[in-house]
């Protein structure tokens, strides 16, 4: 049962190898013909000529050893295997002719051969050393060709390569850019915005230092007021008298707070001085006053005075629309009264408009009395008793300035 099974299956085996041998024999045949037909017109590989003399037709045979070694090879197996048993002799010519197909269809169905297979060609040693010098040169050069074409794609690769990282550098070099770029123009932008919060901040300083540097250069007599800082004051204070030689010729002659809060000091330092500016300003920042051109004299029991050039004004109160104002009086024999016993400067009639008590405060204010409120402002109302100082007589004096030739 097992001989028969191993018989069968090498039956089965040589009839595989018997099959494949003719596909293959078919394939080679084809192509062999056609090389071999190359090598009987052309001149490549063949190792001698034969020409035959023919007056008609001479003509020339090339002979190829090859063709003689490859029909030896071929054709004659049974002499080479001879002394073997013969199935195996079946099986072995089957093999060896099998591979010996395959040697040369590599060589004539390619268009290139590798190393490898002209290596297997070389153990045959019917081939003639031309043929295989030219194959060895035919290995040699798609070798080279095939280590320029890895070369080349190596070198595509490695450019590729660079191209990405130098466009990834690029990218990244932006990148850094951009932020650097927005870090600075941001940090460039809280340095401007606290730069101007601090120019805003310092700016009323450094106004103010110029209006005193104004003060200073254009109107001395100013210089060294606590009440008028405000360049913008004296020029109304100038415009409202409209009288040269005074401006240029008076002077500070009181001060509380270098003089004391006293009214006989004030009488004694202004009593009849002739043209008198006073100035007085509250706790809180009201500034006002009056001016007179006759000016104020000693009065035991209180007289009033004459002055149809007299005038009240405002120069700062709560309400920015309101200031700065003149105000001239009604009827000019109640421009000023005079009393050195219990009262400092006083504008107005019996009933002042404003006055300062013995100590210059606190003050009194009943604006409308004797000079012309604003309009809208009724004489006795509330608004027109805190005109002037912001009440009718809770108002405290911070400092009182009074100026004459």
């Amino acid at each position: 049962m097992d001989n028969n099974d191993n018989n069968q299956n090498e039956n089965a085996n040589q009839n595989e190898n018997e099959n494949e041998m003719k596909n293959l024999e078919k394939k080679v045949t084809k192509n062999l013909i056609k090389d071999y037909s190359n090598l009987l017109n052309g001149n490549s590989f063949k190792d001698f000529s034969i020409f035959v003399e023919n007056k008609s037709n001479p003509f020339e045979i090339k002979v190829h050893k090859s063709i003689f070694y490859l029909q030896d090879l071929l054709f004659n197996e049974n002499e080479r295997l001879k002394g073997k048993k013969e199935k195996e002799k079946e099986k072995e010519k089957g093999i060896e002719k099998k591979r010996l197909f395959h040697s040369f269809f590599s060589l004539f169905d390619k268009n290139s051969i590798s190393k490898q297979d002209f290596d297997k060609l070389k153990q045959f040693d019917f081939f003639p050393k031309s043929f295989l010098v030219d194959i060895q040169n035919k290995v040699i050069q798609d070798n080279q060709k095939e280590i320029e074409n890895k070369e080349k794609e190596i070198e595509e690769k490695w450019k590729k390569e660079n191209q990405d990282l130098k466009t990834e550098i690029e990218k990244n070099q932006k990148e850094i850019e951009e932020k650097w770029k927005k870090e600075v123009e941001d940090k460039n932008k809280e340095i401007e915005e606290k730069w101007k919060k601090e120019v805003e901040k310092m700016k009323p300083v450094f106004d103010q230092y110029q209006m005193e540097i104004e003060l200073k250069k254009n109107f001395p007599q100013f210089s060294d007021s606590e009440i008028v800082k405000d360049i913008e004051y004296v020029k109304k204070l100038q415009e409202w008298i409209n009288d040269n030689d005074f401006f240029s010729k008076m002077k500070k002659g009181f001060s509380a707070k270098r003089d004391g809060f006293s009214c006989q000091n004030w009488h004694k330092a202004v009593d009849g001085k002739g043209k008198t500016l006073v100035i007085i300003k509250t706790k809180h920042n009201f500034i006002f006053g009056g001016f007179t051109q006759v000016g104020f004299k000693y009065s035991k029991g209180g007289e009033l005075s004459n002055d149809s050039n007299a005038f009240i004004f405002s120069l700062r109160n709560d309400k920015g629309d309101r200031i700065p104002a003149k105000f001239t009086c009604k009827e000019p024999q109640y421009a000023i009264y005079s009393r050195f016993n219990d009262r400092g400067p006083m504008f107005g009639n019996f009933e002042p408009d404003f006055y300062l008590n013995s100590s210059l405060q606190p003050g009194y204010s009943n604006f409308g009395s004797s000079y012309n409120p604003p309009n809208g402002i009724t004489y006795g109302t509330t608004e027109a008793q805190s005109y002037l100082a912001g009440s009718k007589n809770k108002w405290v004096v911070d400092e009182v300035e009074t100026y004459f030739i």
